[in-house]
């Protein structure tokens, strides 16, 4: 329940995340004992580079406390969708954190909203679009694979978020979202082979008062004609951004500074070494990784304008 409410203490059943390093961390589900492959009730003991963790231990302390190793020490924190992103077991290709922000921007999410996700995948967005909509709001999120299905189903139950998510097996592109989101839904994610196929059954689950559809795909031709389906369905303000992410090194320098007095009086040969070695300068400045993070997804983002109701539709 530990995704559900921010918490002091670790309790049995929470997921928490075990530090170990900027790219060493772990999440782990706090349960005193297993079953081994004889299903024989044993003690839970998580294996890392730095030694063994008894996860018995962790019951009652703080997160983030500092916890022995049997070789060294790491940290447990409580997890958010960030840190489950990183962590999480991967069934699918998932979305990372620097496109996740840049589409909940431009969905316009805010709690309270009624949104639509398609396909789960490894719950990756979910949990971020989750915290985006609480306390009020809804997450209708459909795969077509019907494993993925109930591993995510059992996953969200499992944090304390299934009062927040509607799970479902369904293939979007074929057989729609259902009567049950019919005109009530305010924004909608698709990260699908073909969305394009979708497009019609998103317009019929928005609200009248129209709304955000956002398209997540990895080749240009499937962007081309997602737009190209958005404007004959009516669907306006279409932009495409790719999402890269540049990272910088914050780093000292030593820079000689140019002594004009020094070139105009011709000063002698050891006196301008010595100069030379006086006129530096230790700068704080940055510079740029040799390696960049390559593409991952072009992002989508399309409105759908109110609907004109008739007078006889008032009636």
């Amino acid at each position: 329940m530990s995704f559900n409410k921010v918490k002091e203490l670790i309790e049995e059943g929470d997921v928490i995340i075990l530090y170990l390093g900027p790219s060493n961390m772990h999440s782990i589900e706090v349960t005193s004992k297993i079953k081994n492959k004889n299903d024989i009730e044993i003690d839970n003991v998580f294996q890392t580079i730095y030694g063994a963790l008894k996860i018995e231990t962790l019951i009652g302390q703080k997160y983030g406390s500092k916890v022995e190793l049997s070789k060294g020490w790491g940290y447990v924190l409580q997890p958010t969708p960030e840190l489950w992103t990183i962590t999480l077991p991967h069934r699918t290709q998932i979305i990372y954190t620097p496109d996740i922000s840049l589409i909940i921007h431009l969905m316009d999410i805010k709690p309270g909203s009624k949104i639509i996700e398609t396909g789960t995948g490894s719950g990756s967005l979910s949990h971020s679009l989750i915290r985006a909509i609480r306390p009020y709001g809804h997450l209708y999120t459909f795969d077509f694979h019907e494993q993925r299905v109930n591993i995510v189903r059992s996953e969200f139950k499992s944090h304390g978020l299934e009062e927040f998510v509607t799970v479902s097996y369904r293939d979007s592109c074929v057989n729609g979202f259902g009567d049950e989101v019919t005109g009530k839904i305010d924004s909608i994610f698709l990260d699908l082979p073909h969305p394009w196929l979708a497009i019609q059954h998103a317009k019929k689950a928005m609200k009248i008062s129209g709304g955000k559809l956002c398209s997540f795909s990895p080749c240009i031709e499937q962007v081309q004609r997602t737009c190209k389906t958005l404007s004959e369905e009516g669907f306006v303000e279409l932009q495409t951004y790719e999402c890269l992410q540049r990272e910088l090194n914050v780093v000292y320098r030593n820079l000689p500074l140019l002594d004009l007095e020094c070139l105009k009086y011709q000063r002698a040969q050891e006196d301008s070494n010595q100069e030379k070695q006086r006129q530096e300068t230790n700068l704080l400045t940055v510079t740029h990784n040799h390696s960049v993070p390559g593409h991952t997804g072009f992002i989508t983002i399309a409105t759908l304008p109110p609907k004109r109701m008739s007078k006889f539709e008032n009636l």
